[in-house]
């Protein structure tokens, strides 16, 4: 592609990229890999294989749609962070004495050995390091930022100096280059690295005062990086604007980037600061003296900043297509917003961050086959790509501004073309809501709640009316919903998907493992028990499965954290409920013991975080559809005769707006959404709430005025750190801190967990305190299963024998 001239006669250096691309495969080739390799690590050719192709197969396929700067080295094992940390020799300390990975013995004329290039010798730390190993505590886990995406978090130990290893990212780039492409190697960049990482226990100081060193470590990763014969390295540094960076850093952080920079220079390699998931102003304005050679301009999620500080000669990078949803892109108004960018820089259009966040390809999803009109309005990671290098072809045709004035694009496949829009229009699917349907409700709802009538008395008096109904001992023990689903648990509910089985074979097999998973509780000692979800696939898409508004796809898959892929529902029209979801599962388990059994809702605002969501109506709306929904269902199990009920939000953190001054309206419809979906429950009725995996420290109030009975939060995996955080904030409602981390492959011992329940027991009073795991287990095997919860069991015996 010939790049145009500017308005200010700057010719951009290339013209369409992408911030990153989705790296598990179009089939989640790299999970079955990756997890092979962890059960047999013989196969750790295959493993290699599998990483080649996959590579490979991105490279050439981006370069063949029309990119013309590839990014490189956005392939990840596991987690990007966790891969910088493994390249600057900041692995923790505990994983040391686990032998380097070493390739397989004897060549193989049937492959290329270069592939084995792609496991590091520090593989195997590297996954001690994400999974934990026997005796070997993982690394903590969260969000990365506002996204569904989970990231680790390294352990910084100022006794243990950077030290760069790009062997991992020049494999890659070698890679590129045998294909012949454009490469942009890829990195996390050094303020955002340290923002997200942490202290070592035991250890004083704070990452960031570590930044001159590891920068001097990035150096060197240029340094290699130059000796490729690449031009273009990319920094992401969304830590920059996205609230991360305490007060007083700004001169520190302009100071050292422009050391970074300037080796950059003197060894030939060009620097893109690549931000993300908010404006960039800060971004901006913290880099605008460093002599850095392109900013990437999240144009979707934040305002377009104020580019007057950047030299005229600095490239613009602008996101202009979304990153994170799959709705297809207005094309006109982006180049106009492109055209607008062109004024005063050179620009090259792009996506708004990584495609990491969306599925791989229109053409590998089945289930839109009969859904013509719904397919029409999406776009997918390799449709998105389509739509960068048609905007990058429009903007630099010498008819731009003709093109941009009618909505013409050189692609008619990506076109924001009016027919499309009126299909969507009269097929339903951009419809307003339907003002007798559940939006109606909402409105003649909300009042009534606030106005009392469905209101639940104060939680002093729900409590005392729980107790007597329950009856259970301090410290009760539970567990957060689903247990392990076995082979021929998928493969019962498989069969029935596919037409093969019968729905009576089905729900026999369904209440057959719901008696297993109570009598096995039941065996354990635990005092509230769950039916176990075997009749679920994903705890959104079995909801979206049931609602009216949701379309559930069969191959849409996305990675959640390391293996763990999820395919988020698309939620593109009304909500609304057209019969129970989940009453006949709870009937089920009930009448099979005497103990309380958990009716198990998915929350609405978690429905929302973890589906693509329309986005032609606000937010809060489509939020309170979905809780009327769940209303219902909490409704009919109480009926029911359901003692206790829980409604996870597992994703409200995730939600919470990175703009601080965005935060409060947030906090006030995700609190109403919660509330509206359990406000009609009697106080007689027990609520919990979970939430996993992000930092709830920041929103303790938040989570107290959605007045759940019981809060049961992730805490293990963060060192019970949460805890302390709890008792020395307002919030004084029962909580269970997970006491183990179930997405490691160890088992707990008993001291271990006493020695946490005894911890939050004194800290927060053994009247607040429930007994859990971190999260659900439907990933873990029985065998771990059953040794955990027992050592959870007698653990909780212990100490309440000690009160």
């Amino acid at each position: 592609m010939t790049a145009r001239a500017t308005r200010t006669g700057q010719r951009p250096p290339f013209t369409a990229t992408v911030p990153g691309f989705p790296r598990i495969g179009a089939h989640r080739e790299l999970k079955k890999a990756v997890e092979a390799y962890w059960r047999d690590p013989a196969l750790a050719s295959e493993l290699a294989d599998t990483a080649a192709t996959l590579i490979d197969r991105r490279l050439t396929r981006a370069t063949a749609t029309g990119l013309d700067s590839v990014p490189v080295g956005t392939f990840s094992h596991y987690d990007q962070m966790l891969d910088v940390a493994a390249m600057v020799g900041a692995l923790p300390a505990r994983v040391d004495d686990i032998a380097d990975h070493e390739p397989g013995s004897g060549p193989d004329p049937e492959r290329d050995p270069s592939a084995d290039d792609l496991l590091p010798t520090w593989l195997n730390r590297y996954f001690a390091a994400a999974r934990g190993a026997e005796g070997i505590a993982p690394l903590e886990m969260t969000k990365w930022f506002d996204t569904n995406y989970h990231h680790l978090v390294p352990e910084l130990d100022p006794a243990r100096p950077f030290a760069a290893d790009p062997s991992f990212l020049v494999a890659q780039l070698r890679r590129a280059r045998r294909h012949h492409v454009p490469a942009r190697a890829v990195l996390i960049g050094p303020v955002t690295f340290l923002a997200l990482s942490k202290m070592a226990d035991g250890t004083v100081g704070a990452p960031l005062d570590r930044l001159p060193e590891l920068v001097d470590a990035y150096r060197d990763i240029v340094d290699a990086v130059a000796d490729e014969g690449v031009e273009w390295i990319q920094f992401d540094e969304p830590a920059l604007n996205t609230g991360h960076l305490p007060t007083g850093r700004d001169g520190e952080v302009s100071e050292q980037w422009r050391r970074l920079v300037a080796h950059a220079h003197v060894r030939g390699v060009r620097v893109l600061a690549q931000t993300y998931f908010t404006d960039a102003q800060r971004t901006v304005d913290l880099l605008s003296g460093t002599g850095v050679d392109a900013v990437g301009v999240d144009y979707v999620a934040g305002a377009a900043p104020d580019l007057s500080a950047l030299p005229t000669s600095t490239l613009v990078v602008a996101g202009v297509v979304d990153g994170r949803n799959v709705w297809r892109t207005d094309c006109a108004r982006a180049l106009g917003t492109l055209a607008e960018v062109a004024q005063s820089h050179p620009v090259a259009v792009s996506t708004s961050c990584s495609l990491l966040h969306v599925p791989h390809s229109l053409a590998a999803e089945p289930s839109l086959a009969d859904e013509p009109e719904l397919r029409a309005r999406l776009a997918f990671g390799e449709e998105k790509i389509i739509e960068v290098v048609s905007l990058a072809r429009a903007l630099h045709h010498p008819n731009c501004e003709r093109l941009r004035r009618n909505g013409i694009l050189a692609d008619a496949e990506t076109a924001a073309n009016d027919e499309q829009a009126e299909q969507a229009e009269q097929t339903g699917l951009a419809a307003q809501p339907d003002p007798d349907g559940p939006a109606a409700a909402v409105e003649h709802e909300v009042p009534r709640r606030k106005g009392g009538v469905h209101d639940r008395a104060p939680f002093p008096e729900r409590r005392e009316a729980q107790r007597r109904r329950l009856d259970l001992p301090p410290l009760p023990t539970s567990t957060i919903g689903s247990f392990p689903q076995t082979p021929e648990v998928r493969a019962a509910r498989a069969a029935f998907a596919r037409g093969e089985s019968s729905a009576q074979a089905y729900e026999a097999a369904m209440v057959r493992e719901i008696l297993h998973v109570i009598c096995e509780q039941e065996k354990l000692g635990l005092d509230v028990l769950v039916h176990g979800e075997p009749e679920r696939n994903d705890m959104v898409q079995y909801f979206a499965e049931q609602l009216d508004g949701f379309h559930c796809t069969s191959n849409a898959w996305v990675q959640s954290y390391g293996t763990r892929c999820v395919r988020p529902p698309i939620l593109h029209g009304d909500v609304s409920r057209p019969e129970p979801m989940t009453v006949r599962w709870f009937r089920a388990a009930q009448d099979m013991t005497e103990r309380p059994v958990k009716g198990m809702l998915t929350g609405p605002v978690t429905m929302l975080a973890w589906s693509f969501v329309r986005d032609d109506q606000p937010l809060a709306d489509t939020a309170h559809e979905v809780a009327l929904a769940i209303r219902a269902e909490c409704e009919d199990l109480e009926a029911a005769g359901a003692r206790v009920i829980q409604v996870d939000e597992a994703a409200l953190r995730e939600l919470l707006p990175l703009r601080p001054e965005d935060r409060a309206a947030y906090a006030e419809w995700s609190v109403e959404a919660f509330r509206t979906a359990t406000g009609g429950l009697a106080d007689h009725v027990q609520l919990h709430t979970h939430m996993c995996y992000s930092d709830f420290e920041s929103i303790l109030d938040l989570i107290r005025d959605m007045d759940a009975d019981v809060t049961t939060i992730e805490a293990a995996r963060a060192g019970f750190e949460l805890v302390d955080a709890i008792a020395a904030s307002d919030f004084d409602l029962p909580v269970g801190p997970g006491v183990w981390d179930i997405h490691s492959p160890r088992v707990p011992g008993v001291d271990e967990v006493t020695a946490r329940i005894d911890h939050a027991s004194r800290t927060l009073g053994p009247d607040r305190v429930w007994v859990v795991p971190d999260c659900g287990l439907k990933t873990r095997g029985w065998s771990e299963t059953r040794a955990s919860l027992d050592a959870l069991v007698k653990a909780a015996r212990k100490v309440r024998a000690s009160l």
